[in-house]
């Protein structure tokens, strides 16, 4: 390789590390766009988990539902846990109305409650016209 070249290659080979650089320069940086401040981030707190079943599903935001929350009848099975797959096997840990724990199979019942369907967080029963849900009893 002749010195000419070297010198062609050192020179492309500063172009190119040189070329970056200098662009950088000759563009203007974008403004960086200010937040807002936390302050105003936290203004307004966030709604109860309660109003959130008074709400209609598919309503603009500004009406309410009438309709209230059902409370759970005393009468009806406790429900102790859920065990299985939701949907496929699962079956609902009661206890019955004389303290004995015992499952059941969607279909089956207990204490004149018939277990209709399970969720991941509760066991839905009927009894006639009576519809009843059941939570899961929260952790300690």
């Amino acid at each position: 390789m002749t010195r000419s070249e070297r010198l062609a290659i050192a020179a492309a080979a500063l172009v190119a590390l040189a070329t970056p650089a200098l662009t950088l320069g000759l563009y203007p940086q974008p403004a960086v766009p200010e937040w807002p401040a936390p302050a105003l981030l936290a203004a307004r707190p966030p709604a109860a988990l309660g109003t959130a079943y008074t709400r209609t599903l598919f309503g603009t935001g500004g009406e309410t539902a009438e309709v209230a929350v059902d409370a759970v009848p005393a009468d009806a099975p406790e429900l102790a846990g859920i065990v299985g797959r939701i949907g496929a096997d699962a079956v609902a840990l009661v206890r019955t109305s004389e303290g004995r724990t015992r499952s059941l199979g969607v279909g089956q019942g207990v204490d004149g409650w018939t277990l209709e369907s399970l969720a991941i967080d509760a066991a839905y029963f009927t009894r006639g016209a009576q519809r009843a849900r059941v939570p899961l009893p929260a952790g300690e």
